[in-house]
């Protein structure tokens, strides 16, 4: 594993390595949630895993807001 350094949100950035197990759910359950399924697949690496959660955290927000 490769690591770059502390992330904003104080989480180690993790180059080239796979999603881990709690971003496959996370991930899994966002893209449920925002009817996207197709945002989720099984071969992810950390850095794009990380992208999509915070791209569907970032569409699904406003909607729980009400």
């Amino acid at each position: 594993m490769k690591t770059t350094g502390m992330k904003d949100r104080g989480v180690l950035e993790r180059v080239g390595d796979q999603m881990t197990q709690a971003q496959a759910l996370r991930l899994k359950t966002l893209a449920d949630e925002a009817y996207q399924p197709g945002q989720y697949a099984t071969n992810l690496t950390f850095e794009e895993a990380t992208r999509r959660i915070d791209a569907l955290n970032a569409e699904i927000a406003p909607a729980d807001s009400f």
